[in-house]
């Protein structure tokens, strides 16, 4: 049986911490910025972490 794949776009887009958390970047980052407020602007920058209830449903794509 072949290996399995890891899903490849999922993956460049996340970081899997030491601690088992999984760090993303926010969308609507870069489009109409100008318009975005500066506190809207400023919370985009920070990483995102998943939430607990969304590992189940990305488990099967990260395939370590």
């Amino acid at each position: 049986m072949p290996k399995m794949k890891s899903n490849r776009s999922l993956m460049k887009r996340i970081k899997v911490t030491g601690s088992g958390k999984v760090k993303y970047v926010h969308a609507y980052k870069g489009h109409h910025a100008p318009y975005k407020t500066p506190k809207q602007s400023r919370q985009l920058r920070r990483a995102g972490m998943l939430d607990r209830t969304d590992y189940k449903r990305i488990k099967y794509m990260i395939v370590k």
